[in-house]
C-alpha cells in the first residue's frame, strides 16, 4: 500500500480549490502526511490594462505573510494541530511553480481543483490542472466540484 508523506495542494482561493483542500485534508490525516499549500501568483498578463494583476505583483513581505496566513486559515482549527502544514506563496506561471514546488518539497501527490479561476487565458491556453497532469513528477488527484 502507497503511504503518502508530503502532499501538495495548489490554492487560488476559487471554490473548487478549496474543495479540493479538502481531499487534500482527509488525505493528509489518513496518513500522518505533511500538507503544503501553494498560491501561485501569476505574472504573465494577457491584458496589460489588467490593473489588478498589477498591483499583485507589487506584493511585499506583508501581503505575502497575509496570504500565507489566509492559507493556513481554509484548514480547520481542530486539523491544524493534527497535520504538519507548510504553505508557500510564489510569483510565476501557474503550472510551472506548481510543478516546480512538487519537485522542490519532493511531493508524493498533489491534490488539486480541475477548474479554478478561468477567463479568456484558459480558453486560449487550456487549464493549469491539464498542465500540471502532463508534467507533473507525481501523481496527480484533480477533483471537481459536485454538481
Amino acid at each position: 500500500m502507497i503511504k503518502l508523506k508530503k502532499i501538495l495542494c495548489p490554492i487560488d482561493f476559487s471554490a473548487c480549490s478549496i474543495y479540493a483542500l479538502t481531499y487534500a485534508i482527509d488525505l493528509s490525516l489518513k496518513d500522518h502526511a505533511s500538507l503544503y499549500l501553494i498560491h501561485v501568483i501569476e505574472t504573465n498578463m494577457g491584458d496589460i490594462g489588467d490593473i489588478l494583476k498589477q498591483i499583485d505583483l507589487l506584493l511585499d513581505d506583508k501581503q505575502t505573510d497575509s496570504l500565507k496566513m489566509r492559507l493556513i486559515n481554509l484548514i480547520p482549527d481542530e486539523i491544524r494541530t493534527n497535520i504538519s502544514i507548510n504553505t508557500l506563496v510564489v510569483k510565476g506561471t501557474p503550472f510551472v511553480e506548481i510543478i516546480k514546488a512538487a519537485k522542490d518539497t519532493q511531493a508524493d501527490l498533489i491534490v488539486m481543483g480541475t477548474h479554478g479561476k478561468t477567463g479568456l487565458d484558459y480558453i486560449l491556453i487550456g487549464s493549469v490542472a491539464e498542465r500540471v497532469i502532463q508534467r507533473s513528477p507525481c501523481p496527480v488527484l484533480s477533483i471537481r466540484l459536485p454538481k
